[in-house]
């Protein structure tokens, strides 16, 4: 069997390439790991797209303009981003929109509680699972083939330029391929490896629960870092990696797991104290680092701590928490020391110092001599009932992929491939060094996806990569 294009992986990076390789007329044929059923990969759990806009554009309200987008993204990863990478994306996502609803994306405007984010994120009608289905009818339309249930274990490769896939025995060959696979955070026995044995003698990996799909095994990865000595970037241990409901099932939480009233709040860990500050920033620019100072604590569990007072100002979760009428009621139905936690409990509140209130800004509600601080909304936990909510570590996904250029191409010694290209997760790696902002992975896998699904094209028609984003009409 033979194709112009082969695109391994089936959600939204690998259908953003698909479409692209199709609509330039290429023959694409899209090899999907999960069956029919579970298609998407993660892109159908999420909700949304973080967009740049010099101005009010239909669902986005005010102005999200490039320097801000640059910004935030610095200081959510530390400065472990590659900055033209970064602005490739950021400015790829501008002008998307009219080329993901001529492949029947939707877009809506934030439902109440939806993170803060009518400026900086357009949410897709119906979730990712619409947006998912919406490109496999469009791809089936333009003729791309699609296989379900057919996982890649190895690549044939000569001197950086790719020849064929094996998929379950069979030999498929193409004249050019993107691997948009996803990262390996479905694979626990290569967590464990990443993250080791901590000082107190606990394997964490072993207490992650996994957001999203169970496919995402990193075999591609492995394969392209190992045994052909891709070149490489990330820490294996960063990843997208969330506080979530310690009740949640070990795959395909999804967002409803997610707990958000953190920043209302405070955390303690089993100790019953606290070791972080819930305050620090806006949740959709923090809620992606709890996961890792989750897994940092003992046992990697963790409880959000509330009272009366925050309810109705965050997106409840599926599950309801453990509620009590007392602080010390609570810390006996969550299993913690009570003398331990009400001198924390009482620490903060003494801490206190309340001004204007206003979960929408940075307030003026702080601490003082408390350690670690609550930097914003710090209000004393006095208000019966009392809301706890035990917290595990969810991984979406991990950031450890290939490293590549504008051209989304592939790069052995750093000299990129002709014809191998990849999207995604198996490359997100280049602009999140870690940390996370709402909305930016489908920026990525968008962006990204629509180059390597244009350059594969380009490269089976014997013609040269083109750098930098695709160029569309705002």
């Amino acid at each position: 069997m033979g194709t112009d294009v082969l695109v391994i992986g089936g959600g939204n990076a690998a259908l953003c390439a698909a479409l692209m390789a199709a609509e330039a007329g290429a023959s694409v044929t899209l090899l999907e790991a999960a069956p029919r059923d579970w298609r998407g990969g993660n892109s159908a759990h999420t909700r949304n797209l973080r967009c740049m806009h010099d101005a009010p554009q239909d669902v986005l309200v005010d102005a999200y303009p490039e320097e801000e987008f640059w910004q935030d993204l610095l200081k959510v990863t530390g400065g472990l981003t590659d900055e033209h990478m970064a602005r490739l994306t950021i400015r790829a996502s501008s002008t998307c929109r009219n080329w993901m609803r001529k492949h029947g994306v939707h877009f809506q405007p934030p439902l109440s509680g939806a993170l803060h984010v009518a400026r900086t994120n357009a949410f897709f009608m119906g979730g990712g699972k619409a947006l998912v289905n919406a490109y496999y009818r469009s791809a089936e339309k333009l003729g791309v083939k699609i296989r379900y249930e057919s996982p890649v274990d190895r690549l044939e490769i000569e001197d950086g330029q790719f020849r064929a896939a094996w998929c379950k025995g069979e030999r498929i060959e193409a004249k050019a391929c993107v691997l948009a696979a996803g990262g390996f955070e479905s694979n626990r026995d290569w967590l464990r490896e990443a993250w080791g044995q901590n000082e107190r003698g606990e394997w964490p990996a072993d207490n992650f629960l996994i957001r999203g799909t169970a496919y995402n095994q990193g075999v591609l990865l492995r394969h392209m870092l190992e045994t052909h000595q891709a070149d490489g970037i990330g820490d294996p241990t960063q990843a997208h990696m969330v506080a979530i409901d310690a009740r949640a099932p070990l795959y395909d939480g999804g967002i409803c797991t997610r707990i958000d009233c953190v920043s209302l709040g405070v955390v303690v860990n089993r100790d019953a104290r606290r070791f972080y500050d819930e305050g620090e920033d806006f949740w959709p620019k923090r809620y992606a680092i709890w996961g890792r100072l989750v897994a940092q604590q003992p046992g990697q569990v963790a409880y959000s701590i509330i009272d009366a007072k925050a309810i109705g100002r965050f997106m409840p979760p599926v599950f309801p928490g453990v509620t009590a009428n007392s602080l010390p009621e609570l810390a006996d139905k969550l299993g913690l020391d009570r003398a331990t936690f009400m001198q924390t409990l009482d620490s903060y509140n003494a801490g206190c110092r309340v001004g204007q209130f206003d979960h929408t800004a940075l307030d003026d509600c702080h601490t003082e001599g408390v350690s670690p601080a609550k930097t914003h909304w710090a209000r004393p936990i006095d208000t019966a009932p009392f809301y706890g909510y035990a917290l595990r570590p969810g991984v979406t996904f991990t950031y450890l992929g290939l490293k590549v250029d504008d051209t989304a191409a592939v790069r052995f010694a750093g000299r990129p491939s002709r014809n191998l290209f990849v999207a995604g997760e198996m490359m997100a790696g280049n602009v999140l060094g870690k940390g996370y902002t709402a909305g930016v992975g489908m920026s990525i896998g968008t962006a990204f996806g629509r180059i390597a699904g244009r350059n594969a094209a380009l490269a089976a028609a014997g013609k040269p990569a083109l750098a930098g984003a695709v160029k569309d009409e705002v």
